[in-house]
């Protein structure tokens, strides 16, 4: 299973396009929040289901704070992270981790794309796809599943 991963993409649909385009065929969206409607276009641009959480700039959309996901086996917690501070490392969202059993973890807010691997799970935030942060290039990112291999990794915008 190809997963693309989008997030804080904050209404530049450009931005959305490209990172469509990059990516080519998948099976399925996430989007980490932070302009999480932006989903719908994902979904109308590529005609691929679309499963979005609420970041702290998506006052009144319709999406849940967290959204939690069985697929081909393993649980997946999707979630934007400002609840979880983030910003000020990455414990507490491991203790929660811990706590759903949660085999991979997508979260944004941070703007920097981060990949950590370890014998508890997967932590993957995409980075931005059009407000980077830290002088970072915009990025979205892909998570393949295949058996029990899980491999993840960000790819730039051009």
């Amino acid at each position: 299973m190809k997963i693309g991963v989008i997030s804080d993409t904050h209404g530049n649909m450009t931005a959305i396009k490209k990172a469509a385009e990059a990516a080519g065929a998948v099976d399925l969206w996430l989007h980490c929040g932070d302009y999480s409607w932006d989903s719908d276009y994902l979904k109308r641009l590529t005609g691929v289901q679309v499963i979005a959480a609420k970041g702290n700039c998506d006052g009144g959309a319709p999406t849940k704070l967290d959204e939690f996901l069985n697929l081909e086996g393993l649980s997946i917690w999707l979630t934007h992270g400002h609840r979880y501070h983030v910003n000020q490392g990455l414990a507490e969202l491991r203790f929660w981790a811990r706590q759903y059993e949660a085999a991979i973890v997508v979260f944004g807010h941070t703007h920097i794309p981060e990949l950590i691997k370890d014998a508890e799970s997967l932590l993957f935030n995409p980075g931005s796809a059009s407000l980077p942060s830290n002088n970072q290039k915009p990025t979205f990112g892909i998570i393949t599943i295949d058996g029990d291999n899980i491999s993840a990794c960000q790819i730039e915008l051009l």
